[in-house]
């Protein structure tokens, strides 16, 4: 997996949590998302890529399906609440039954 592919699922994953308004801790995990993105910048470095425009394209790019399947990988990588999780899954499913 290339560096900007990782990027992109950790972007993903970040705006596929904004979508949980239902989890009352939401903005701590996102917290926890935004330092982890900026502990991946640091580490990786890719000098040719403007990082807030990426993050904007991702945005706008990927769907709500995409970014709480991406939620998923970050949030194993954080070890985040289990509710969390859940929750994300039960959105999930829902995409799935339509």
């Amino acid at each position: 997996m290339q560096l900007k592919d990782q990027f992109q699922y950790l972007v993903g994953g970040y705006y596929g949590v904004e979508y949980i308004d239902e989890y009352p801790l939401k903005l701590y995990v996102l917290k926890e998302i935004e330092n982890y993105i900026k502990d991946f910048i640091k580490e990786n470095s890719i000098i040719e890529m403007d990082y807030q425009k990426e993050a904007e394209e991702i945005k706008n790019r990927l769907s709500e399906k995409t970014k709480l399947q991406d939620a998923l990988l970050v949030l194993q990588q954080l070890n985040a609440p289990m509710e969390l999780i859940l929750l994300i899954k039960k959105r999930l499913k829902n995409f799935n039954q339509k």
